[in-house]
């Protein structure tokens, strides 16, 4: 156990690179065009922040 504790770093090192390589062959499985085929349509905005940008709160420069 006494090299467990000088090279337990690498054992680190070895389980993120797995967690790498499963999130890579994920990655590649999703087909991105039939999404974007299929996208759903945004609902509209409802908080209406297009009426406070009517408003102008700062000094007028001279």
């Amino acid at each position: 156990m006494e090299w467990f504790k000088e090279y337990w770093w690498i054992l680190i090192i070895v389980v993120m690179v797995g967690v790498l390589i499963n999130v890579y062959k994920d990655l590649k499985r999703i087909d991105h065009k039939k999404f974007l085929e299929n996208k759903p349509e945004l609902p509209p905005h409802r908080d209406f922040n297009d009426k406070w940008d009517d408003e102008d709160d700062w000094p007028k420069k001279k």
